[in-house]
């Protein structure tokens, strides 16, 4: 590529895609982008843009390669592609736990959250489809724009882009009350069709056990590795077992667990109490034969931060630890 197509990459830069608020290279809608003798011509897919849409972006885009410098005259084409075709996801990780109540979609929103903050393209699919809770955490109620060919997801106030049941439904306090079929269909639509364009990572929240529709993910999406989540209780190495097996049984990778709700730092004392009884952090990890990424405390401040809708706003020791092991165990090291 010479040096005034990639002056033309840059100019499609700074084209936001309508409806999404990520540039034409995020979402990995150029096609094409050529120069010769002074004329460049470029080719973007109308993926997921609804066709009121078009000639907006056709002149929006045409207006920023005519600033570049030695560009005579600009032609650009729009063309139909399939979601799949365009998407480019460097690393899923789905987040699961064998029973629900555990905090399963809070690890996946703040891991999400600290892979943004660090500078990361990131994404949610919200799998849990009868328990979504996902849009709640980030404060979103807006309903995802898209076409026939596709559809965009919605993007938080850092960036995440998000896809959850929630923002489809009239009302977020809707039942989706549907057998597994249904629910197994809504999550290969939620990959298959929306335009994820191009991410560092991708965090899927898988919805409880190892039903219909867990079973749907680790098939239908090629996971880099799943993370069980569980809470130190009793049955837990039963509960934590049948996670890891079920991934384990798909060639799935169990990158490691995360305990939530291992304890209360006392704020007069600075003391951690463990309200659930003693930490299990070590034992699902050995259960699991993999490691201990994280150990989460209750917190509330948290908590009102996930009332509230403001799950990016929150930071800790414990969350950025567990983001570092995370990613340590994705390089395939091991923490211990």
């Amino acid at each position: 590529m010479n040096q005034i197509e990639v002056k033309l990459g840059e100019a499609l830069n700074k084209v936001l895609v309508p409806g999404a608020m990520r540039s034409l290279l995020q979402m990995n809608l150029v096609r094409s982008a050529q120069i010769e003798d002074g004329k460049a011509k470029v080719t973007l897919a109308s993926t997921a843009i609804p066709t009121q849409h078009h000639s907006w972006l056709r002149d929006k885009a045409t207006a920023a390669v005519s600033e570049v410098s030695g560009v005579e005259e600009v032609t650009v084409d729009l063309v139909e592609a399939k979601p799949q075709e365009l998407n480019q996801i460097e690393t899923i990780i789905a987040i699961m736990s064998g029973k629900g109540g555990v905090g399963k979609s809070l690890v996946a929103g703040l891991l999400a959250t600290s892979f943004a903050r660090d500078g990361s393209d990131v994404g949610i699919l919200d799998a849990d489809i009868t328990g979504s809770s996902i849009p709640k955490m980030f404060g979103l109620d807006t309903r995802p724009s898209g076409s026939e060919t596709g559809i965009l997801p919605v993007l938080s106030s850092s960036g995440i882009e998000i896809m959850s049941m929630n923002l489809l439904l009239p009302s977020e306090d809707d039942a989706v009350i549907w057998r597994g079929p249904l629910m197994s269909k809504a999550i290969t639509q939620f990959w298959e069709e929306v335009l994820w364009g191009k991410l560092d990572y991708l965090i899927i929240d898988l919805p409880p056990g190892t039903g219909d529709a867990p079973l749907t993910v680790l098939q239908a999406i090629p996971i880099s590795g799943v993370i069980d989540v569980f809470t130190p209780q009793e049955l837990t190495e039963m509960i934590v077992r049948k996670a890891v097996k079920m991934a384990q049984k798909m060639n799935v990778r169990v990158l490691g667990v995360v305990e939530n709700m291992s304890y209360l730092v006392l704020p007069e004392t600075g003391n951690k109490l463990e309200i659930f009884g003693r930490s299990k952090g070590e034992e699902m990890a050995k259960a699991s034969d993999a490691p201990l990424l994280g150990k989460l405390p209750i917190d509330p401040e948290l908590a009102r931060l996930c009332d509230e809708g403001k799950i990016e706003k929150y930071s800790s020791d414990a969350v950025s630890e567990m983001s570092i092991n995370v990613l340590t165990a994705l390089n395939g090291k091991s923490e211990g």
